[in-house]
């Protein structure tokens, strides 16, 4: 069965950097497109970034614009977040997830897999 593994998360002073990623086992890596999500503590999951099968079309949040780019490798089955300029704001629990779909998507119901979360903690 499909499988996603995230990881990369920690703790970083603001304006600092951290790459996560995200790896796919159990399909074709390259039939689907991803997302990265995040959930604060006492929020709801939200979304922050997602790219089609051939990294044709990303789209992402409007906070994270200019900061976060997301990203991936195909002959790597990895999916990418690098994130710059971390605010204190941006710290929350990321989880990747793919569908198997051409396009993109924004919503959670709109994925079908889902990988462990990786935390993110970002400090003033």
């Amino acid at each position: 069965q499909v499988q996603l593994a995230a990881f990369g998360g920690g703790s970083v002073q603001a304006g600092g950097s951290l790459r996560l990623s995200c790896t796919l086992s159990g399909g074709t890596f390259s039939m689907y497109a991803f997302a990265w999500f995040r959930q604060a503590p006492g929020k709801e999951r939200e979304f922050v970034a997602t790219i089609s099968r051939s990294s044709g079309s990303t789209f992402h949040t409007d906070s994270v614009k200019g900061r976060f780019t997301i990203s991936r490798d195909n002959a790597n089955n990895t999916v990418y977040l690098q994130m710059n300029s971390l605010k204190p704001e941006d710290t929350a629990v990321y989880n990747c997830a793919a569908r198997r779909f051409i396009s993109t998507a924004t919503r959670p119901s709109d994925y079908d897999y889902w990988g462990q979360g990786t935390q993110v903690t970002v400090s003033s």
